[in-house]
C-alpha cells in the first residue's frame, strides 16, 4: 500500500504516509517506512529542476533525435559548443561539504558567507570542443545582436584554430533572441559558418553546462571577495579545465551527451500526456537515440549529469 501511494504520487510526505497507515489500524515510524520503500527501490530525493516543456518543445526535442540518430562520432567531435552563463561572486547555489564536530555547524570555518542577490555576478561567454575549452570573455554590456556578432568575429574563429578544429566545423548555439536575430543569421551566413539546428528548451543537451558547472565549483573553491577577482579567477580556472584528451579511458563514461537529458525530460512528459505520441515508438526513437549517441573516448568529461 505504501509503494503505490508514492508510485502514484512521488511527492507524498512522511507525514501522510504516517497518518495514512494509521488511519488503516496500523502503527507504523518513519524508519519503517523508509525501509520498507528502500526494499522496493525507492528513496527520498530532491526533485530535479528541469526546462518547462510544451508539446512544441517535445517535438522539437525528438525531431532532432531522429535527424541526428546515425550521427558517426566523428560528426560531435567537430562541433564548438558556445554558450553565456552568469557567475555570482556568492553562489547561492554552491555546496560545500566540511568535517565538524557536533553542534559546530556555525563555526566560521564550517560555513558558507551569503549576501543578497549573490553579492554582484559577471556574464560569460565560452566555447569548447571535444579537443578542450575555447576562448572565454567577459561580457560587460547587455548583449544584442550586434555585440554577439562581435563577441564571435574576435573569439569563435581563434578558438576553431587555437582548437585544430576539422575543415568543415559546425557551430552550436542555442535559440536565445540575439542568437537568432537578422543581425547574427547575416554574419554567420557571410562568414559561412555551419550552424547546428537547435531545439528550443534545451539547455539540458548542451553538454557546456558541465564546463560551467565545473567552473563555479572551482571558482567558489577559491572564494573571490570581489568582482575583480572573480574575474581573474573565472579566466584561470578555465584555462585550467582540461583537455578531454588528458582524461584516462577509465575514467570517461560512455553516455549519451544528447538524448540523455532529453530521454528524462521527454519521459515524464509523455508519461503524463500519452496520447501525445504513441508510447512504443517513442521508445523506439529513445532506445535508438541513446544506443547511437554514445560520448565516445573525448567527450566523456562533458558529459550530462549523473
Amino acid at each position: 500500500m505504501i509503494t503505490r501511494t508514492v508510485s502514484k504520487n512521488p511527492r507524498t510526505t512522511w507525514g501522510y504516509l504516517v497518518n495514512d497507515q494509521q488511519r488503516a489500524g496500523t502503527k507504523v515510524t518513519k524508519a519503517t517506512i523508509s525501509n520498507t520503500l528502500r526494499r522496493q527501490g525507492l528513496k527520498s530525493c530532491s526533485a530535479r529542476r528541469v526546462p518547462h516543456l510544451k508539446s512544441v518543445h517535445v517535438w522539437a526535442r525528438l525531431k532532432f533525435a531522429r535527424e541526428h540518430l546515425d550521427d558517426p562520432e566523428e560528426d560531435w567531435e567537430n562541433v564548438i559548443w558556445s554558450d553565456e552563463a552568469k557567475i555570482e561572486l556568492f553562489d547561492k547555489n554552491s555546496t560545500c561539504r566540511v568535517w565538524r564536530r557536533k553542534n559546530a555547524e556555525l563555526h566560521p570555518k564550517n560555513t558558507i558567507s551569503t549576501v543578497k542577490h549573490g553579492g554582484g555576478n559577471i556574464m560569460l561567454w565560452g566555447c569548447f570542443s571535444a579537443k578542450g575549452p575555447g576562448q572565454l570573455i567577459r561580457v560587460k554590456e547587455r548583449m544584442n545582436g550586434a555585440m554577439y556578432c562581435e563577441i564571435l568575429s574576435k573569439n569563435l574563429l581563434p578558438s576553431a584554430r587555437a582548437l585544430k578544429m576539422n575543415r568543415g566545423w559546425v557551430f552550436q548555439h542555442d535559440n536565445d533572441p540575439k542568437h537568432t536575430a537578422q543581425a547574427t543569421k547575416q554574419w554567420l551566413r557571410k562568414k559561412h559558418f555551419k550552424v547546428l539546428e537547435w531545439p528550443s528548451q534545451s539547455p539540458d543537451l548542451n553538454p557546456i553546462e558541465n564546463l560551467w558547472r565545473e567552473l563555479k565549483i572551482r571558482v567558489a573553491q577559491r572564494q573571490p571577495q570581489n568582482i575583480t577577482a572573480l574575474e581573474e579567477i573565472c579566466m584561470e580556472e578555465w584555462a585550467k579545465l582540461p583537455a578531454t584528451e588528458s582524461i584516462p579511458e577509465d575514467k570517461q563514461k560512455p553516455q549519451s551527451v544528447f538524448c540523455r537529458g532529453f530521454l528524462r525530460q521527454c519521459d515524464n512528459f509523455f508519461a503524463h500526456q500519452p496520447d501525445i505520441y504513441h508510447e512504443e515508438v517513442y521508445y523506439q526513437v529513445c532506445l535508438a537515440a541513446v544506443v547511437t549517441h554514445q560520448e565516445g573516448s573525448r567527450l566523456g568529461v562533458y558529459r550530462l549529469g549523473p
